[in-house]
């Protein structure tokens, strides 16, 4: 390129809704880049939306873009391309005279304009249309995600080149022996010299290669340039880049100069792992659907992609999984300079056919596939480039599937490919041509993360519990000689009910032969899903065209049940539960040796498919102040220290032992370190020890040791803490434990404990006495289901799939809120928020709905329910009933006793009940209280 015209500023505009056509003068103006809904233009959008954000000035339909450029005589004579980085379905007009339409949603539209854009004056007019898209779309058009926009956003510019120039310039870098083949096409008659140089950049080392002179001519060129043995390579570690740059020396004195970044690096799947430069690495990943509240699009420029992805690496993240879309260049760019790989997918979640189905879906189809070819070659270059998938959740033809693979492979082998993410569900495949696989099971029972919907069940242990740290997926990912065989997900006829998208489809489902074992690496497919309660502050930083108006109709719920002032409560309590529950999720994926990376769905929240509030940041990758980055690194970076041990509930003066390994992924090795772990009370040390070992190279499994020790005599029940770290580094982990007496008693004594609000029940309440109501679970129409963990994803959604699949619904509920400062509790410590002493009574338990009841009772154990029904769930409550004292516990009492935890529980119930602290504020009617207890 030896010149370009930036066309950024204001044009002419005009919205076409009914898409009439350009009849008159356009009769406003827009700035460019940019999109309709951010500049809020048209008819403001007054609906409130509950399943995602609202576009506040959403629209659909054509938009006229115009306006006056003077061409130079300078440039008389050049070959001009119009550009525009990112848009939608285009159509060009230069002085009233049409050019053409192009449609890639993901690549960049690249108009010839040479013979229309003579010296002088004239008028450029592009219609964008974002309703006429060859396929859905996926996340690129999802206004569950960064909308379905009309605009054009990033880099708008005429290009002008030489009499000769370079197109379609692929550098392929060549690790072994530090060189790159460069291949292009040279455009124009001409023979001459081309200089070929490259500097580094980006890196702690400065590294300049020689620059060599080659003789070419037009057509298809193809050089090896080397870049010397000192060349620095590129990792996640060590970003190191070059900027290359390639001359072509015109006939007239002018150069024409084409200038890339690459990356020279190796990475491979090898023997069921990935590998960088050799390197072993585990893949640290995120989904990503282009969230991006303030603007509703994805930024095109590499700073605020950085500060982006900088986040991510912050909190461990060396992987980003693009679902059913890909990111702009800026992105890809950012990535570069961090060390971060990339997985763009085609725009498609849908089915796959052999070419002779039928010839809709055939013009489908054929448009993903080339847009897969637009993609690699608009970002192939990026080292950050490393990985491809042909699309989310596919079904169809797995020949049809693979074929593409190989095609793309015969295309560009520089990135790995996968024949999409979780695709066929329950009846899984490894294709021939494809690289690694991302799923979540293997069959039914062979699951490879810890956490599904209640439609996709089993669930996982994070679910049903994981009394310890013990479970890793190697035996499910590669079973014991004499495990299960596979495919048991196959209903009659050959057919199974998935999930499909945000609804429900019966599928063809021809099981493979025999038990699937896989050959390549295993990626485990959007892990955790652990919701969090809304955080109603957030909504005054929706300032940009999208608006918050399900927060707000959340929060109006809310209000209406009479639980507002609890908002921020339910917030943070859900939150630390998941959190606790994404600790689990990953530390199993990173106890598991056979398994090569995980993709979390997510860090951040998830604004639509009935708002998924799934991250520990927010929509905005903000914190929502439940856990640092430092400590969230602690279990997810490329050293995590392990400690494996089967509960974490233990009697005096009991033996704790844990095995304790180092998941060791950095480059330098760690020889002869220290371990140094203890155990405290609060402020008080309790034991301690060392260990010492080696992590000799990456992708080490260092089994550090087993550490053992009798704990202490304690007199009450006390919460521990295991402090695990190696001296001198970052690498540390800490354990919550419980410790209980010996010889608890449940003492029932003084006590009027039912089972049921009998008549005598009641008749003991009208003289005024103490009593206890500790219902049988099973028999409580009017509450809900205990459940430990919090809800999957979002209760909408999977309610509404769970009833089209004729599945059980999920229960719901997102964990506990607990009067932690209550006399309750004197015996029976606790967090405001769910903790493992509370896993099996939650489990035992039912919540009883108290909607209606008067604010003042308040349940010393609350249930916190979704969003969308916002009951008020009492576990454990207490009122006066006439002269008389009640406490109502839904809890098993039977199965509650028959654990530790279970009988310390119970042992301060029935100490709080005797004692003068059990006075109930509250009242209840014996009528209303009969109703409730129905």
């Amino acid at each position: 390129m030896i010149a370009k015209i930036s066309l950024e500023g204001t044009w002419q505009f005009q919205l076409d809704e009914d898409k009439r056509g350009l009849k008159e003068q356009l009769n406003d103006t827009i700035a460019l880049p940019g999109t309709t809904s951010y500049a809020r233009k048209g008819k403001r959008n007054q609906a409130a939306l509950a399943d995602s954000l609202t576009d506040e000035y959403a629209f659909e339909g054509w938009a006229w873009y115009s306006r006056t450029v003077d061409i130079p005589a300078e440039h008389a004579g050049s070959t001009i391309m119009l550009y525009l980085e990112r848009t939608r379905v285009t159509t060009v007009w230069i002085d009233g005279i049409e050019l053409g339409t192009q449609n890639s949603l993901c690549a960049p539209h690249l108009y010839n304009v040479t013979d229309r854009l003579t010296t002088g004056n004239h008028t450029i007019t592009i219609r964008v249309d974002n309703t006429n898209y060859p396929t859905k779309g996926g996340h690129m058009t999802s206004r569950d995600t960064q909308t379905n926009w009309n605009g054009i956003t990033g880099r708008m510019e005429l290009q002008f080149f030489g009499a000769a120039y370079l197109e379609d310039v692929r550098t392929i870098p060549n690790f072994t022996d530090r060189s790159v083949n460069i291949k292009a096409k040279l455009v124009g008659a001409w023979e001459g010299t081309l200089n070929v140089s490259a500097a580094s950049v980006n890196g702690t080392i400065r590294h300049v290669a020689a620059t060599n002179s080659y003789q070419v001519s037009g057509g298809e060129l193809e050089l090896h340039y080397s870049l010397g043995e000192d060349a620095l390579l590129w990792s996640e570690w060590e970003p190191n880049l070059y900027t290359l740059q390639l001359a072509l020396n015109q006939k007239d004195g002018t150069m024409d100069v084409h200038e890339s970044t690459f990356g020279l690096r190796n990475f491979k799947a090898e023997e069921g792992h990935f590998t960088i430069n050799g390197a072993k690495t585990f893949l640290r990943g995120k989904h990503d659907g282009l969230i991006f509240p303030l603007t509703g699009f994805a930024p095109t420029t590499v700073e605020e992609w950085l500060q982006v992805l900088e986040t991510a690496k912050s909190y461990g993240i060396n992987h980003y999984r693009f679902h059913t879309c890909c990111p702009p260049d800026a992105a890809f760019e950012a990535a570069d300079r961090l060390g971060i790989y990339m997985e763009p997918e085609l725009p498609f979640w849908g089915t796959v056919t052999d070419e002779t189905y039928d010839n809709h879906h055939a013009e489908e189809q054929q448009y993903l596939i080339e847009e897969g070819y637009r993609i690699l070659k608009a970002f192939g270059n990026h080292p950050s480039f490393v990985m491809m998938s042909l699309g989310n959740e596919l079904w169809g033809s797995k020949e049809r599937i693979d074929d593409i693979l190989r095609d793309y492979k015969a295309f560009d082998n520089r990135p790995l490919y996968t024949q999409g993410s979780n695709n066929f569900q329950f009846v899984p495949v490894i294709l021939e041509h494809e690289d690694f696989y991302c799923g979540v099971r293997f069959s039914r029972d062979r699951l490879i993360r810890g956490s599904y919907a209640m439609c996709d069940a089993p669930q996982g242990h994070v679910q049903l519990g994981p009394q310890g740290t013990l479970i890793d997926y190697d035996d499910a990912i590669v079973p014991p000689a004499n495990g299960e065989t596979s495919n048991d997900g196959l209903e009659q006829g050959g057919t199974i009910q998935i999930q499909y998208g945000t609804e429900a489809k019966t599928v063809k489902a021809d099981a493979a032969e025999g038990e699937l074992v896989p050959h390549i690496p295993v990626i485990s497919h959007e892990i955790g899903q652990f919701q969090t309660y809304p955080d109603f502050n957030e909504i005054a930083k929706y300032t940009g065209p999208l608006k918050a108006r399900n927060f707000e109709l959340f929060k109006q719920r809310l209000e209406e049940n009479g639980l507002d002032h609890l908002a921020e409560k339910y917030h943070v309590s859900s939150g630390h539960l998941a959190v606790e529950s994404y600790k689990e999720e990953l530390e199993a994926a990173f106890r598991s040796k056979r398994l090569a990376g995980f993709q979390l769905l997510d860090l951040q929240d998830f604004s639509g498919q009935g708002t998924a509030l799934v991250g520990v940041l927010d929509a905005f990758m903000e914190s929502k102040g439940l856990i640092s980055p430092e400590e969230w690194r602690t279990f997810c970076s490329d050293a995590v220290l392990l400690a494996r041990f089967p509960k974490y509930n233990y009697k005096a003066e009991e033996c704790f032992e844990a095995a304790i390994q180092l998941r060791y992924l950095r480059p330098e090795p760690l020889s002869g370190f220290t371990l140094q772990w203890e155990l405290t009370a609060g402020d008080e040390w309790l034991v301690s020890g060392e260990a010492v070992a080696s992590a000799d190279g990456p992708g080490d499994f260092v089994e550090i040791g087993q550490i053992t020790f009798t704990l202490p005599a304690v007199q009450a029940m006390t919460k521990t803490t295991l402090h695990l770290r190696i001296a001198g580094t970052d690498i540390r982990k800490s354990y919550d434990l419980w410790i209980y007496p010996n010889q608890v008693a449940i003492d029932k004594s003084g006590v009027f404990l039912f089972e049921e609000l009998t008549g005598e029940a009641a008749a003991l309440l009208k003289k005024g006495e103490r009593v206890v109501l500790m219902p049988k679970p099973d028999r409580l129409a009017n509450a809900i289901e205990g459940t430990y963990c919090v809800d999957f994803w979002c209760y909408p959604m999977f309610r509404s799939i769970s009833e089209s699949m004729n599945k059980p619904v999920p229960v719901g509920t997102m964990g506990l809120l607990i009067e932690q400062e209550h006399p309750l509790f004197k015996l029976f410590p606790s967090e405001m928020y769910s903790t493992e002493p509370w896993r099996q009574i939650v489990e035992n338990s039912r919540s009883v709905i108290l909607d209606g009841t008067e604010r003042a009772l308040q349940p010393i154990v609350q249930t916190i329910d979704n969003f969308e029904r916002n009951h008020k769930l009492g576990m454990v409550f207490e009122c006066r009933v006439g002269a008389g004292s009640l406490l109502v516990c839904a809890v098993d009492a039977e199965l509650a006793g028959e654990t530790l935890e279970g009988r310390q529980f119970l042992h301060s119930l029935f100490h709080y009940v005797r004692s003068e602290d059990f006075r109930p504020q509250a009242s209840l009617e014996l009528s209303r209280l009969q109703e409730l207890l129905r």
